[in-house]
This record gives structure tokens, C-alpha cells and sequence, in this order.
């Protein structure tokens, strides 16, 4: 069963809104890693906060059964636990630009 971590809107940059846990809420931006030279390096960077910490990153992956591109998130701070959390960019039927964080137990 997919957990909700978040939830975030589309901008011209990526992705925008707040990051809700149990032991944190904070805003939370997604936004396009226009430095990417290597295929390794994320093509989303996270930032969270209002000092816009960086906590992660986001990679373009395609569903295997549908074909369809999603964006894998890995996200990293010791306010978060000391665990990396791993979750997807699901979009939310009927709300256009309109995304939620699942976690990903097994990304």
C-alpha cells in the first residue's frame, strides 16, 4: 500500500508544495537540474525548507507494465530519519498539474 509523504504542483522549473511526515512538514521544491552532464546525476534536484536545504534528487524512470515516464525520488536528511526515503511523482486523477509523493518501499 503506497503512503502519501506529499503533495506538489507543476511550475516552469519542476514541482512546488510541502513535504507532510509524521515528524516533519516543510515546503518542498523539485526543480530541474539544468547542471546534468553525466547520465548518473539526477534530472530533479530537492530542496526543502525556507533555507532550501538540498535533500535529494529525482530521476526519470518508465513504468515497465505501462510505458509510462515518472519521476523515482530519493530523499536524505537527518530530519527525515536516518534512512534514505525512496518515493514516486504520482499525478492526482482530476487535478491537472497536480502530483503526490508516494514512498516507495522497494525502489
Amino acid at each position: 500500500m503506497a503512503n502519501a509523504l506529499g503533495y506538489v504542483s507543476e511550475t516552469k522549473a519542476g514541482f512546488e508544495g510541502t513535504l507532510a511526515m509524521m515528524n516533519l512538514s516543510t515546503a518542498i521544491r523539485i526543480e530541474k537540474n539544468g547542471e546534468k552532464a553525466a547520465e548518473g546525476q539526477p534530472d530533479y534536484r530537492i530542496f526543502a525548507g525556507e533555507t532550501s536545504t538540498e535533500i535529494g534528487g529525482g530521476w526519470m524512470r518508465k513504468a515497465k507494465s505501462s510505458g509510462r515516464e515518472y519521476v523515482s525520488l530519493t530523499l536524505a536528511d537527518p530530519q527525515i530519519g536516518p534512512r534514505r526515503i525512496y518515493a514516486n511523482l504520482a499525478p492526482v486523477k482530476g487535478k491537472k498539474g497536480r502530483h503526490v509523493i508516494l514512498w516507495n518501499p522497494k525502489d
